[in-house]
């Protein structure tokens, strides 16, 4: 018996890791028995009641009756493209650390070592605050709009906003500002601001209507979200060696970034056309009603509920949800707070111990491989192994104690070799393997316990209060970035 009793498990009946006594406390036995581990991951996410439905109809729960399948996973793909860009623009504009160096520099004439300066010295620090601090701002909006705004609405609006960002980002690259410093110095941190806010609502709105999905969808989601940060890496490396100028490597960085947040606008136009995202959205739709929808037609939302409904209840009560879920809400906060601690603002700063021999991988790859590839790259190895691996669950203290754990690489990346150092003199670790392997360390275990709770929480939640509980969850993942990143500044200052 959990302390919280045993309703918060009620809901997990797509979860891999719920032992068998709690699948039979949400399915009955006819239910389950015969089905292989993908029956059981599109099982019921609504709970076993009977309805006063038209004649006839059976008392199975709407999600449980007559589902599709994921048609050549069409659906989990979607998601997982969604995933990339509800964090390719924030991955986009760290990764660029060469053309940020360059626009910010003394020096733009593009030939030589730019001149350190205090705008690029702190740069990644304030973009990840101007990033964060408006993040939670719009989660908390998104919260207090998840029953009164369509989703289709939230979600549109903000990949429109993320798209007209990214353009002007764009032009930018051909401008001259070397004039003008800091006016584009603080331009680029307001555009930080309104594009890490629009992609924080998209993500929230996202994250929250997965959770109306058996928990492999809301797993694509998350792994997407890595494999953006992945695609920003690579884009970044192939767009060093391609061109010979920085502006036009950032030119073609950039469109890049254009071209795939218009992708994932028609991807998700696409999404209501599917019979297997329409057959949850429809029983999402019933468990709040309590009656069974209507279909919609092409005119209507994604949702599978018509227009009329979307607005028609209050804000999602906020107790229930936190009653469930702030153990996990704190594991993913401090996950997080320490990951962009130290990431980009440290891990970006790290040289090689052999810079001065004047090779291209001690110059210009070793950044751009150590700090933003292998970090991404473990993130989606530890985030696509909950697809398979999802332990410790959800009630085991050894979760939180892991995630505490995390905090020694804090101190560990501080000690390589961070250059330039102004007050903290020693390197203990000098040798280019020691933060090869404390980045990839905190990578995949950023991943990995970052995606467990992510996944548990809208599960041990009642199936009504999965959408809220699933922005509740990316409030606190937001939160945590917020204040880590407050606290990366303090770090930079202090090496």
């Amino acid at each position: 018996m959990m302390a919280d009793g045993t309703e918060s498990l009620q809901a997990s009946v797509n979860s891999y890791w719920a032992a068998s006594p709690i699948h039979a406390s949400a399915m009955s036995d006819e239910e389950t028995e015969g089905q292989d581990t993908d029956e059981i991951d599109r099982a019921p996410l609504l709970p076993k009641q009977h309805h006063a439905g038209p004649p006839g109809a059976t008392g199975r729960p709407l999600a449980s009756r007559h589902c599709p399948e994921d048609s050549y996973c069409m659906v989990y793909m979607i998601f997982f493209l969604l995933g990339i860009g509800s964090l390719l623009p924030w991955n986009f504009f760290i990764t660029a650390k060469h053309y940020w160096t360059y626009k910010l520099s003394n020096n733009t004439d593009g030939h030589g070592e730019e001149p350190r300066s205090d705008l690029s010295d702190y740069f990644e620090s304030y973009l990840a605050i101007a990033s964060t601090v408006p993040s939670v701002l719009c989660l908390v909006l998104n919260y207090l709009l998840v029953n009164r705004l369509s989703p289709v609405v939230r979600i549109l609006s903000s990949l429109l906003i993320i798209l007209a960002v990214f353009i002007v980002t764009t032009v930018m690259v051909k401008v001259d500002s070397s004039g003008c410093r800091e006016q584009f110095f603080f331009g680029t941190l307001a555009s930080v601001a309104m594009v890490s806010g629009a992609s924080n609502l998209f993500s929230g709105s996202v994250f929250g209507i997965s959770g109306h999905f058996p928990m492999r969808i809301s797993q694509a989601l998350i792994s997407g979200q890595a494999m953006g940060g992945t695609i920003s890496a690579v884009a970044s490396i192939v767009d060093l060696a391609a061109a010979k100028d920085v502006t036009d490597s950032a030119l073609a960085y950039f469109l890049t970034a254009d071209v795939f947040i218009l992708f994932c606008i028609l991807m998700y136009l696409l999404l209501p056309k599917l019979d297997y995202s329409r057959h949850y959205m429809l029983a999402a739709e019933y468990n709040k009603s309590g009656s069974i929808p209507e279909p919609r037609g092409e005119a209507d939302g994604p949702e599978g509920t018509p227009a009329s409904t979307v607005s028609s209840v209050s804000v999602p009560p906020l107790k229930p949800i936190l009653q469930k879920t702030w153990l996990l809400g704190l594991c993913v906060f401090y996950v997080f707070f320490i990951s962009i601690m130290v990431f980009p603002a440290v891990s970006s700063g790290i040289q090689s111990v052999n810079q001065k021999s004047g090779s291209p991988w001690t110059t210009t790859y070793f950044t751009p491989i150590t700090s933003f590839f292998l970090y991404n790259v473990a993130d989606f190895c530890g985030r696509q192994a909950t697809a398979w691996l999802q332990v410790p669950g959800p009630t085991s203290r050894v979760l939180p104690a892991l995630v505490l754990s995390r905090t020694v690489l804090v101190p560990l990346l501080m000690f390589c070799n961070y250059q330039p150092r102004d007050h903290l003199h020693t390197v203990l670790f000098s040798h280019d393997l020691f933060p090869v392997f404390f980045i990839c360390l905190l990578g995949i275990t950023n991943g990995y316990l970052g995606t467990l709770p992510m996944i548990y929480g809208p599960k041990v939640v009642p199936r009504d209060l999965a959408e809220p509980a699933g922005v509740v969850m990316s409030f606190f993942l937001t939160l945590g970035l917020a204040v880590g990143s407050a606290f990366s500044v303090l770090i930079v200052h202090f090496i």
